[in-house]
């Protein structure tokens, strides 16, 4: 039996992974589970699993779930609270499913731990990925992609030689305005970005599906879990969302992972490494689908995700800065402050005025990072 502590356990990653663990108690227990603001769903979580420890975003909230948790949950908050539900003794591996920055310094006290993470948080790779693997490296410890881009490029690497690696190509569904022009973006609504046509996500990265941004998180992301160079990354629009990446060799042989979009099939591949069980999932039929579709990126159409490439190419803290001026520029979206449009003049405007710096620990990664979004917040 895997004990497994869940960073962002009320989110759509969160709530999917209880799902399989549900399914399943003969293999999982839950120790440990955090959410930001959703107390009565973390409460109701808690009152289902029984963790020895969860984490609210304040002291008010702790308070408040404090009330109604099972008597033996101890209740803490903030990111020392975060920190300690990563770092919890009886975990064995880590689901960090936070949305944001703010899963990096939990993530690290993960790995210092000694703890399997299983990765979910784009952001701790695209800001600090030379530390985090560095640790992960010197600890020993394993991280296991959830993202079903990262995870499906990771089940076509096994039993490979990572120096046979030719290319990688991530697959991106378009998000909910694929088909449309730039002309035809002018004026979109929330309620329209936020109808992606395959996945069924969170806010903010179903926007960053919308934008490609979440794209080329992901672009970063693999540089760093594959150890591979920007040049061998490519991206292709797969509208479909049934090949989930795959990877050429040198030989030309390309192998790919194959599936219907259904999130829990890579959370749980993460969750079981190395073995395979059963999911509450449906198969995929290929007979049944018929066709599948593939075009060729265009940069134009999406440049934010141009605009990752270059970021992840220069290095340093401009990652940094590219993720935490999206991070604002959606959620002023969100909020209509901005049209949808705007999220890619915010990020620009920000990554463009930002001298890049070399990053060497955490608070240099916190300075770029406040400097970024107080930028974003009012270009």
């Amino acid at each position: 039996m895997k004990k497994i502590s869940i960073l962002g356990s009320t989110g759509s990653i969160g709530t999917q992974t209880l799902d399989i663990v549900a399914h399943a108690p003969e293999l999982f227990k839950v120790v440990g589970l955090s959410a930001g603001s959703n107390v009565d769903l973390l409460i109701e979580q808690a009152r289902q699993f029984k963790p020895a420890i969860v984490c609210l975003g304040s002291k008010e909230l702790a308070d408040a779930a404090r009330l109604h948790v099972p008597s033996g949950t101890r209740v803490v908050y903030g990111e020392e609270g975060l920190i300690e539900t990563a770092s919890h003794t009886d975990a064995d591996i880590v689901v960090t499913a936070i949305v944001g920055s703010r899963g990096l310094p939990a993530t690290l006290a993960a790995i210092n731990a000694g703890k399997t993470i299983g990765l979910a948080n784009k952001e701790t790779l695209v800001t600090a990925g030379h530390l985090v693997m560095e640790r992960a490296k010197q600890r020993g410890v394993a991280i296991l992609p959830i993202d079903s881009e990262h995870s499906a490029i990771f089940q076509c690497l096994n039993g490979e030689k990572r120096e046979s690696i030719k290319q990688i190509t991530l697959t991106a569904s378009g998000g909910s305005f694929r088909d449309r022009t730039r002309e035809q973006l002018e004026g979109v609504t929330v309620s329209e970005a936020l109808n992606h046509p395959n996945w069924s996500m969170g806010a903010k990265i179903t926007i960053d599906s919308a934008t490609m941004v979440n794209k080329g998180l992901e672009v970063i992301e693999a540089k760093w879990l594959f150890g591979v160079s920007y040049d061998q990354i490519d991206v292709i629009i797969h509208p479909e969302s049934i090949i989930h990446s795959y990877v050429e060799f040198s030989d030309h042989s390309v192998i790919a992972q194959m599936g219907l979009p259904d999130m829990r099939v890579p959370i749980q591949y993460a969750l079981t490494y190395p073995d395979r069980v059963a999911t509450p999932t449906n198969r995929l039929n290929l007979a049944e689908i018929g066709k599948l579709h593939f075009r060729e990126m265009d940069f134009v159409r999406f440049p934010l995700l141009r605009l990752a490439f270059d970021s992840g190419r220069l290095g340093g803290s401009a990652p940094a800065v590219f993720n935490a001026a999206n991070e604002i520029a959606v959620a002023r979206f969100l909020n209509g402050e901005v049209n949808f449009l705007d999220i890619e003049r915010i990020v620009e405007s920000t990554v463009s005025r930002h001298d890049v710096t070399e990053i060497n620990d955490l608070q240099t990664i916190a300075e770029v990072d406040s400097w970024a979004r107080r930028f974003a917040a009012t270009v």
